[in-house]
Formats: C-alpha cells, structure tokens, sequence
C-alpha cells in the first residue's frame, strides 16, 4: 500500500482563468470542503497582483477566514517578494514561487527574465525559510511551451540545479502548465530531477488539455511521486492554453488512486458534492467524469 498527498489546487488554479469571480464567502467555503473532505494541503490562494488577476482578488480575506484545523497546511503562490510579504502577513503554512522554463512565457506571464525568475525564487525561498514557512518551487512549462514548442528535458535539469545550488526548497513541482505531456516525459523529468536534486520530494502538476494528465499522474506516482495537484471538479486552466480544459480532476485522480490502493485519505464522495456544487457556483458544467458515472462499485 503506497501513500500520496493530493493537493487541492481548486481554490487557485482551478479559479484563476474563470470568467466568473467568486466572492470570498464562496472561495472560503470551496476551501472548507476540501477540508471536510480530508484534504491535508491546500493551495489556497495566490498574491499576485489583482489588477492583472482578478481571479484572486481578496487573498487575505480569504486566509483570515479560512478553517485553521491541525494538520491542514494552506499554501500560498507567490512570484517575487511583495508576494512573500503579502503572504507571510496572511498567515499562510506554505509559499509556492513558480519559476517558467521558457523566456517567453516567463516574459508574458511573470514580466520577467528565466534567469531573473530563478533569482527571485531563490531569495523567496531563503527568505520563507527564515520565516518558518514550508517552501516549493514549481517549474511551469516543464513539457512544453504555447510559444516556443517543445522544452528540452536538460532545460528543466538545469534549472532544477541552479535552485537547489541557491537555496533548496522543501519540495520540487513539475507542472505541465498547458497538457501537452506525456509518461515518458514524466519519466525522464522525473529521472533527471532526482539526480540534480536528491533527497528532494516531488510534487507534480497535471493539466488534462490532450486527456493524457491521469496517465501522468499515475506514472508520476510509479517514479516516487510525493505530491499529486489536483482540481476539484477538474476547473482550471493557463490563460495561455489555447483550448484549455483544466487541471486533472481531484475525484476522477482519486478514484483512480483508491482504486490502485493508494492512500490519501480523502473522502471521494464528499469531492463529487463539492464539484457539483462549484459547478452551480460557477455556473458551467463540471469536467470532470466521476460524478457522472460514479464509484464502483457503487456505495451502498
């Protein structure tokens, strides 16, 4: 029986390219479902500038409400120090500063350099350290870019060297930020990360844009995977993924985790209801599969 921790990145990526805005009260009681439903990590917000995200507007409200329950660690995204400093302020458990791969992306989305990304990541962490926070850094476009195609696997490798040599984080995150991976990517991703940085844990972020993010997933987890994301009803997306159609679902990956015997020791069923739900809330129809189909074999 192997164990994994399924991050709920709902309340954040799964919220951030929405068109609609969820007020606080809602964006507080998405969160407070995925804890009833046992969820231990949550990615509760992120304090990047509302302006450009409105998405995530309100980020302190939301942490000064959220249920502060033993053993839930809620995570905070940040890209650069104001961020760290709205996050320290807000009381988070975690920082989670995304480094992008390509110059491009990283332009677009960051307003930044790759090597200047990588700077700001390893003061951030440094930093958080010292505060007594938990730290991850998460490496967007790891399979590959929207603007430049494909990312070279020694890419990835070198920039998961130059953060660790700076100031490890607790915990490396790959994300396929717009779903063009593979498991044999994963694989050698997977293969090159613990060699550059041993000893460190893994966490893994999945898109489902080419229906190819559960098979990632699983592979992730055959390569010692210590961390699945995952999004409530499978909302989500990159505003730079044409054809979108969110993260991988926490219910659908959590079927197939039980399934597989591998614990997380989250409660399927109450996942379903809290889809079902922020599909009302957002008023689109929920991704996801689960709830359509159902367990199986079916509760009694």
């Amino acid at each position: 029986m192997t164990n994994v921790q399924l991050i709920e990145v709902g309340p954040r990526d799964g919220l951030q390219n929405e068109q609609k805005l969820l007020s606080v009260d809602d964006k507080v009681e998405l969160i407070t479902r995925s804890v009833e439903a046992g969820v231990r990590r949550v990615e509760a917000v992120s304090f990047v500038n509302p302006k450009r995200v409105p998405q995530m507007a309100g980020a302190e409200e939301v942490m000064s409400r959220v249920p502060r329950v033993d053993g839930v660690s809620y995570i905070g995204l940040v890209l650069n120090r104001r961020g760290l400093d709205r996050a320290l302020d807000a009381a988070v458990d975690e920082v989670n500063v995304v480094v992008v791969a390509t110059e491009e992306f990283s332009r677009r989305n960051q307003g930044c350099s790759v090597d200047e990304g990588i700077a700001a990541a390893v003061d951030v962490v440094g930093d958080a350290r010292a505060a007594g926070l938990a730290t991850t850094v998460t490496i967007a476009v790891s399979f590959g870019c929207p603007f430049t195609g494909e990312v070279d696997p020694d890419r990835i490798s070198e920039i998961v060297a130059r953060l660790t040599d700076g100031a490890a984080p607790d915990e490396i995150a790959l994300a396929d930020t717009i779903g063009v991976g593979v498991p044999a990517q994963v694989r050698t991703l997977a293969e090159l990360t613990t060699a550059r940085a041993p000893g460190i844990p893994q966490r893994w972020h999945f898109h489902n844009t080419r229906n190819t993010g559960y098979a990632n997933a699983l592979a992730a987890l055959e390569m010692g995977a210590h961390a699945l994301d995952s999004s409530i009803g499978g909302f989500g997306g990159c505003p730079f993924a044409p054809a979108a159609t969110g993260n991988i679902a926490s219910e659908d990956l959590l079927y197939a985790l039980d399934r597989s015997d591998i614990v997380t020791g989250v409660d399927m069923s109450a996942l379903i209801a809290a889809a079902e739900w922020l599909g009302k809330a957002l008023d689109k129809n929920v991704p996801a599969l689960l709830g359509r189909a159902g367990a199986f074999p079916a509760p009694r």
